[in-house]
């Protein structure tokens, strides 16, 4: 016997969506960091994404004032994860550019966080895999810019 769904309104779905989203996103972080910080680990992320800000436009990107922006890419350089390059345009502004031992911790972390879903996905019966498939198409839907 199966129970009715309740019926929420749009503001309790949004809600509960945003927390649903809050918890996964910082669970798959716990899962993947693989020693570096959550900061570390975003910045290493844009710097991949973006190809070689400026660590002013990494800063912007991260939404952190230039000084803490400093401060994780000289720990990221030191860790091997970046290197620091002159602007070919302007000499008195560095870029950031991941590192091979970057990428492979790139990589590492989003082997990790598949897993981890991999491993819930396949506690899951065929019916809510099905909703599963259905769910991540409706949230892709969603993230489309209109």
């Amino acid at each position: 016997m199966h129970a009715q769904p309740v019926q929420l309104t749009d503001e309790e779905v949004a809600g509960r969506l945003r927390i649903a989203v809050n918890r996964l996103q910082r669970r798959l972080r716990q899962e993947s960091l693989g020693g570096l910080s959550p900061a570390q680990a975003s910045a290493l992320g844009s710097v991949h994404r973006h190809g070689s800000p400026t660590l002013g436009e990494l800063a912007a990107i991260e939404q952190v004032q230039p000084p803490t922006m400093t401060r994780v890419v000289a720990s990221l350089a030191e860790a091997g994860m970046v290197t620091r390059v002159a602007d070919a345009h302007d000499r008195r502004s560095a870029r950031v550019r991941a590192t091979p031992l970057g990428e492979r911790a790139l990589e590492r972390m989003r082997t990790r966080k598949n897993a981890f879903l991999l491993r819930r996905l396949g506690e899951l019966g065929p019916d809510e895999q099905r909703h599963a498939t259905e769910l991540v198409t409706l949230l892709e839907h969603l993230l489309e810019e209109s």
